[in-house]
């Protein structure tokens, strides 16, 4: 029996490859189908046979929307520094421009989509930790699934070039079926047990803090950000799903992401969001000191309410609001914010916090917007460039791709971009954690320390289990 879907995609399939033989390029095809739901989970537990470095996991805080990418259909990868903004979204265009797509649905999060990120600091000399990530990566899927709103579909992305035939269909179809079965045959796998926790240098690392101080007394640089690393060892492979689960599970208000490349994985749970876009509407975050949860709700909220009264951290979250709203001004008709201060609660942390919300302008792309936001004060410093360029001088941690843009893009230029921090990189047998806080010239060493360690806590309890 053959369904009009298999029809359809078939059909798609010999039309890209005449249009492939024409214009001389690969052209993409792209199906969606609505299916059963499927644990989001469970669907990325499945690949982990064929298609493990090939995955992606994703949810947002609302849990209205998980993405879920298996196989690299294609991929949109450079080291170049100039212009890396501008050249994902141009490879990304030249792609979507000739791809024949069958969608009858209108929500953002399906049909072709790439997701991926940027490194913090393209120039930043690269270490050995990652190697396995160009300072720009995106993949395109092979298969998607989306829960998005409640409804559950299922993306099929194909290349056809022109030396290609119908037999693709055949080929697909089977991978696809492989999968699935997959998916019943999911099991979880046996966990691993943290034998070694290993800060980096942190004598040198508060060395760096203090002399960065001295440096901001004398001006002109305003607050530089500086983040380290904690590495962690393990008896065995570390398994990835076992730590989303634990993330799901623990950090449910965050966005939680997981991105393969080459059987390494990034991994977070990262609070921020660095900015959303749906249709002209576009959404981010000013978020921006911090302080730990209360083990009572008195002292709890004894402690929100000296983040909220804190000079430091007033001015600190203060700087993050002024340079998005700016950002925000110069690509929306209307911007809009709230007058006061909040706080965002997490497990183990809580943020001043401040949304805010603007209608863009015609023309205004969700990556030009990632390019104008990233980094925020929150993960850079002030001024942006002299901030970032210290950072690359004094800083010994290849941040990679912690505290930069991670996220995706649809077809249609809607989707969601985080600052992936409270994140860590899983290499085999062992992971990497991150944390990092803003020093401006009122910090102290010792008490920025401290601020890291409550900001390692999710990863560290996500990949240590019950091991301190």
């Amino acid at each position: 029996m053959v369904t009009k879907q298999e029809t359809e995609l078939k059909e798609g399939i010999l039309e890209a490859i005449d249009r492939a033989k024409a214009l001389s390029k690969p052209v993409l095809v792209s199906e969606v189908q609505q299916i059963n739901h499927i644990d989001p989970l469970t669907f990325f537990t499945a690949g982990v046979e064929g298609f493990f470095g090939e995955r992606f996991f994703w949810k947002d805080p609302s849990e209205e929307t998980f993405i879920i990418g298996m196989g690299i259909c294609n991929q949109i990868q450079s080291d170049q520094a100039a212009g890396r903004f501008f050249h994902v979204e141009n490879e990304w265009k030249r792609l979507i421009k000739d791809a024949i797509i069958f969608n009858r649905f209108n929500l953002n999060g399906i049909g072709p989509l790439m997701f991926g990120g940027f490194s913090f600091d393209p120039l930043k000399e690269k270490t050995k930790l990652w190697s396995k990530y160009s300072d720009s990566l995106f993949h395109i899927p092979t298969f998607m699934y989306s829960v998005i709103q409640g409804k559950a579909f299922l993306t099929t992305n194909i290349i056809c070039t022109q030396h290609d035939d119908h037999t693709l269909v055949e080929i697909i179809n089977k991978e696809k079926n492989a999968l699935f079965s997959s998916i019943i045959d999911a099991k979880k796998q046996d966990g691993h047990q943290l034998v070694k926790e290993i800060e980096i240098n942190p004598a040198e690392w508060k060395e760096t803090v203090s002399s960065v101080v001295k440096e901001l007394k004398q001006g002109p640089l305003e607050k530089v950000v500086l983040a380290r690393e904690t590495r962690l060892i393990y008896d065995k492979q570390v398994e990835v799903e076992n730590v989303l689960e634990l993330l799901l599970k623990q950090q449910q208000d965050s966005f939680i992401f997981a991105f393969e490349s080459n059987g390494d994985c990034f991994i977070g749970a990262s609070p921020e969001r660095l900015v959303k876009k749906t249709g002209n509407n576009l959404f981010t975050t000013c978020l921006a000191g911090s302080i730990a949860r209360g083990k009572t709700k008195d002292e709890d909220q004894m402690l929100g309410e000296e983040l909220l009264n804190d000079p430091k951290n007033l001015i600190e979250h203060q700087y993050v609001v002024q340079m998005i709203k700016e950002a925000m001004e110069e690509v929306c008709e209307e911007v809009s914010l709230p007058k006061e201060t909040n706080l965002l609660k997490m497990r183990d942390i809580q943020h001043l916090y401040t949304p805010v919300a603007g209608v863009a302008k015609e023309d205004t792309s969700l990556l030009l917007l990632v390019d104008r936001l990233h980094p925020t004060p929150a993960l850079g410093g002030l001024p942006k460039q002299e901030a970032v360029e210290k950072i690359r001088e004094v800083e010994e941690l290849d941040r990679g791709f912690y505290g930069a843009p991670l996220g995706w893009v649809d077809y249609q230029d809607n989707g969601e971009f985080a600052v992936s921090i409270r994140s860590g990189l899983i290499q085999k047998d062992e992971a990497s954690i991150f944390a990092g806080c803003g020093v401006v010239k009122d910090s102290n060493a010792d008490s920025e320390y401290i601020e890291t360690k409550i900001k390692f806590r999710p990863m560290l309890t996500a990949l240590g289990g019950n091991n301190k």
